[in-house]
């Protein structure tokens, strides 16, 4: 059985943010991931992010991840690291269970930050198992981690700032995006990502969603049709669309079993994806010394991710006797950078799904 202080499960943005300001005062920490790599869904994006300099605004997505990797190992000594390691259980004695390289061992710490993140939602429709029919996540798996094209041509399903980015990136590759559909009467994503598809001519449809896939061995073509005020669909309204692939990229879904399995108070919060766990504002769960940060928290952008990761990671280690004289002016500043991230009307959708949540 190891022994440690803190763990963080999961290493993407929130969880190297997490461990990164744990560790950097003195906390024990150790990081699970079930990837081999860290950095997780930022080593597939290729795109700048927004924000601001505090957020690696105007820096890409696969380099994000390499400078909290980097900044991460400047504690080294404070930090162990299991990759290809997955966290399957977590147990009401403080005990976690994780599998790695087929075997399993037990890890009793005395805090967890949770950082798992958050699985693709799917669309239900006849013939929705055929190849070339993938998530977002995958195409920019295929694309930007692995140099390979999905197809030819593509039907894309969804307009949130998801759908628009992976759409702009098969263009990049040589890859025809056909059009971009979306059952939401009106684009999700940000507009500067909507005009810029806009101005290659791909039309984006709102209003629409798919009735059909065609195809035997693969996906040949795609009958979408037209949704009524009511969401219904609105039969005449059918249209074809040839496509090899159909990219689905309608939203995420917080991955929060270990937290079910712990016993943490969870709300059904549509706003931020799903069921999430009821937490105070230092990110701490309705479960001593469980805390969360980034999208098993609530479906947000990465740049909010890493935030929450830093927040976590500071009251997690202050918690266990780790503080230092900057503790209340660096929470004070993520809490400030959030509301920022979450201003304005983009942010309206989080603000009321955070409503319901803090307590």
């Amino acid at each position: 059985m190891k022994k440690t202080e803190i763990v963080v499960v999961g290493g993407g943005p929130a969880g190297l943010s997490a461990a990164i300001n744990a560790a950097s005062l003195g906390a024990k920490v150790t990081v699970f991931d079930r990837n081999s790599q860290l950095g997780g869904q930022l080593v597939k994006q290729t795109h700048m992010f927004f924000g601001s300099q505090k957020q690696y605004a105007s820096i890409r997505g696969v380099d994000i991840a390499d400078i909290l990797t980097n900044e991460l190992m400047k504690y080294k000594d404070n930090i162990e690291i299991h990759t290809d390691s997955t966290v399957i259980g977590m147990y009401e004695d403080g005990m976690l269970t994780v599998e790695q390289d087929g075997k399993y061992m037990k890890i009793k710490p005395q805090s967890v930050i949770v950082t798992t993140g958050a699985s693709e939602k799917f669309l239900t429709f006849p013939n929705n198992d055929l190849p070339g029919i993938y998530g977002a996540g995958a195409v920019q798996t295929l694309m930007n981690v692995y140099g390979v094209a999905p197809g030819d041509s593509v039907l894309m399903i969804g307009a949130g700032n998801i759908g628009l980015i992976v759409s702009y990136q098969l263009m990049q590759a040589g890859i025809k995006v056909k059009a971009i559909i979306d059952a939401a009467p009106k684009i999700g994503g940000y507009l500067v990502h909507a005009s810029k598809i806009r101005r290659m001519g791909v039309p984006i449809m709102t209003s629409y969603t798919v009735k059909y896939a065609h195809g035997t061995e693969k996906l040949e073509k795609v009958t979408i049709w037209r949704l009524d005020e009511k969401w219904q669909p609105m039969p005449g309204t059918e249209l074809d669309i040839e496509a090899d692939v159909m990219c689905i990229s309608v939203g995420l879904s917080p991955l929060a079993e270990l937290l079910w399995q712990i016993g943490c108070d969870m709300k059904f919060v549509p706003e931020l994806g799903g069921h999430v766990p009821v937490r105070n504002e230092e990110l701490e769960t309705s479960m001593k010394g469980i805390y969360v940060a980034g999208d098993v928290a609530g479906v947000e952008e990465a740049s909010a991710a890493m935030v929450e990761g830093r927040l976590a990671g500071l009251c997690a280690a202050k918690n266990l006797g780790y503080t230092s004289d900057q503790f209340d002016a660096l929470k004070a500043d993520y809490l400030d950078q959030l509301n920022a991230l979450r201003s304005g009307p983009v942010g309206e959708k989080i603000r009321k799904g955070l409503d319901q949540l803090v307590g």
